[in-house]
């Protein structure tokens, strides 16, 4: 079966090969018709069959590029419309201008030239008609419904069918060819009013949109014109205005044009308060849940003020905290710090004036009032200010601006009373948090990192007679930030992740889980080690912390090949000892933490090292709660003891050689608990 680059390198060599075909048929009709004592015997029904293969090639071939574009937005869709528009229209031009150039000579009025420059025309056409056609079956079917698929399907399958009438003999606009076009006409009146994506473009969108279909009409109207001055030359073969497919498709084309040209002209007068509503709905839930996304009083604040300026078109701004009068600690929006004391003074001047000027004021709470007036200032002439208060203590003020007087109205201060009113609950909010998480935090972190803990690592260890496997991990505290897994990625190939997660408690142990779900979901994926590495990067960048990395060793066991692959993420290098030099060496490769770099240029640190195992070899991962464990002198474990501990035990099972490993950590320590998290992964092939 033919994959998807596959079928467009066929039908692109099939529309090639129907057009050369078409060509060539019908210069020879053609020239049996201005020669009557020439006979070729070449039929015309060759001519119908090679257009209905060319028009079949192209409906496929753009259909399957489509078919992979479903990512891109509309103006890119009607972008694609456009350019090869541009392009048909422009050798379309060409070829007129070379026979105007030529007008009266033997050269541009010879039949074959004609019938050849012609067959270039059509093709193009018939390009460009498909193409659009296909997108605008991508733009009716955006949000579709079952009733929507079903009706296109008839008219797509109707047009398809069509194809077929024009080996029946018939003459423009006889009885079978009008039902059949006015079918064809009215399933495209059924699915053009289906423009629901005309909704969701933006108001520069918009203007693009129009600009681009009113291009795209004016290449139609050209093709349709030089279809209908074609008609009277006998001597062409294939007449696209005697085509009732193509002529069908052509007016469903300009139909659908018109209709999204005029929809999005009507929507345009509406699209820029459709866009301010959706922006103030989406600013209140920003301060909605500005609380649940860890957000602390200043980043309220900032965000409050913000939301204020987008909904009140104010052209400056600033949030004071309560008896801050610093302004170089000012929160401001379109303002200089520098100004804050100079327009403080001029709103001063204007509250002395208050008898001689119009203020609005707004009740929001006891005795704090939203305040709204008139200024003198050589750049703003209107302010609002809005005392934020939260259970009857005044925290801050938000003073808005304006260039023009009267900037003002109702409708703006009930907005902005009600950003305030969500940001105080907010703020409320985070304050209560804040000490219901002082209160509790280390009890519940205790509780749920512990049990996170202890679900995250395996109960058991994927295997198969090739290898035997055993693991420990011993937490510092209740939780730790180590983490191993095996996953069976096929019956001989096996996947080994071990990793340590910096920082303790609660943090460690859900960015375990989130390794743990990493893990999980790149296994079954079969990724090499290196591409493992950089998808998990690039994943845990997303959610972890700034502060926050994962060291990792990742190993890919096949034992059907016996060979181990594996990349390192600035983890403590593997311990392997093999058995027929009856050696130990650390598997050393460059690497980086996950998190610490969060862009493209990670892929630079990351290494792919291969080695084949033998029977009696022995893989040792460890976290570098083992190598850093101290003594009572403050010396640490070190690499040295514990390769010198799998030489010893070299020849023993994975549990001898683990209690030999964990039995002198103890020694080495004297002391049953170790400071740091240490856990260990131990193979030995058969």
């Amino acid at each position: 079966m033919l994959s998807s680059t596959g079928i467009l390198r066929f039908t692109t060599v099939a529309a090639i090969v129907c057009w050369l075909g078409l060509t060539l048929v019908d210069l020879i009709i053609g020239f049996e018709l201005r020669n009557a004592n020439v006979e070729i015997g070449v039929p015309i029904l060759l001519s119908n069959l090679l257009l209905t293969g060319y028009i079949v090639s192209l409906y496929t071939h753009y259909s399957r590029r489509l078919a992979g574009a479903d990512n891109l937005n509309f103006i890119e869709l009607l972008w694609r419309v456009f350019v090869t528009g541009l392009i048909a229209t422009i050798v379309s031009v060409f070829i007129q201008f070379f026979l105007s150039f030529f007008s009266g000579t033997r050269l541009a009025e010879h039949g074959l030239l004609l019938s050849l420059l012609y067959h270039i025309n059509i093709g193009l056409i018939l390009a460009f008609i498909i193409s659009t056609f296909l997108v605008w079956k991508k733009l009716v079917l955006y949000q579709k419904t079952k009733a929507l698929l079903r009706t296109w399907q008839v008219f797509e399958y109707a047009f398809l069918a069509s194809l077929l009438f024009q080996f029946i003999p018939h003459s423009p606009f006889d009885l079978p060819f009008s039902l059949i076009f006015a079918f064809l006409l009215a399933m495209g009146l059924v699915v053009t009013p289906n423009l629901k994506w005309v909704a969701f473009l933006n108001f520069k969108q918009k203007w693009k949109s129009i600009l681009l279909i009113l291009l795209i009409i004016l290449y139609l109207a050209y093709f349709l014109l030089y279809i209908a001055r074609s008609r009277d030359n006998e001597l062409l073969i294939s007449d696209l205005s005697n085509h009732v497919s193509v002529l069908a498709i052509f007016s469903f084309i300009i139909l659908y044009a018109i209709s999204s040209l005029l929809v999005t002209l009507f929507n345009l007068p509406t699209t820029s308060v459709f866009e301010q509503k959706l922006e103030e709905v989406v600013s209140f839930q920003r301060l909605s849940q500005s609380n649940q996304t860890g957000r602390n009083q200043d980043e309220i604040y900032d965000l409050l003020l913000e939301s204020a300026v987008s909904a009140s078109f104010a052209n400056g701004a600033w949030f004071e905290p309560n008896h801050q009068t610093d302004p170089t600690n000012l929160i401001t929006k379109n303002i200089s710090k520098q100004k804050v004391d100079q327009l403080r003074k001029a709103i001063a001047d204007s509250t002395q004036r208050k008898s001689k000027r119009s203020a609005i004021t707004t009740k929001i709470s006891g005795e704090n009032q939203t305040l709204v007036e008139n200024i003198k200032h050589p750049e703003f002439k209107s302010v609002l200010i809005y005392p934020l208060t939260v259970q009857h203590e005044k925290i801050g003020s938000m003073v808005l601006l304006k260039e023009v007087s009267d900037g003002f109205n109702n409708d703006v201060i009930n907005i902005v009373n009600t950003f305030g009113n969500q940001a105080a609950v907010s703020i409320e909010n985070y304050r209560l948090l804040q000490s219901a998480i002082e209160n509790e935090r280390y009890r519940e972190e205790l509780n749920i990192a512990k049990r996170v803990h202890e679900s995250l690592l395996p109960s058991t260890l994927e295997s198969n007679d090739s290898f035997d496997i055993t693991a420990y991990s011993k937490p510092a505290d209740e939780v730790g930030g180590d983490y191993f897994d095996t996953h069976r990625i096929s019956k001989h190939k096996f996947a080994l992740i071990i990793g340590d997660v910096s920082g303790k408690g609660t943090s460690a142990a859900f960015n375990m889980s989130q390794m743990k779900g990493v893990f999980h979901s790149l296994a079954q994926i079969d990724l090499d080690p290196g591409e493992f590495v950089i998808k998990a990067n690039d994943a845990l960048g997303r959610c972890l912390e700034r502060t926050s990395f994962i060291t990792l060793s990742y190993f890919i066991l096949d034992t059907e090949a016996g060979v181990i692959k594996f990349s390192r993420a600035g983890h403590c290098p593997a311990l392997y000892y093999h058995k027929d030099q009856s050696k130990v060496e650390f598997l050393k490769s460059k690497g980086l933490g996950l998190g610490i770099i969060r862009n493209k240029e990670y892929c630079n640190y990351v290494e792919v090292n291969q080695l084949s195992y033998k029977s009696g070899d022995v893989l040792v991962l460890y976290t570098d709660g083992v190598i850093e464990a101290k003594d009572h002198k403050n010396r640490e474990f070190g690499y040295d003891r514990l390769k010198q501990i799998v030489q010893n035990n070299s020849q023993s099972s994975v549990d001898s050689i683990q209690e030999a490993i964990i039995k002198g950590l103890r020694e080495f320590t004297q002391e049953d608990e170790i400071e740091d998290d240490f856990t260990t992964m131990i193979l030995k092939f058969r």
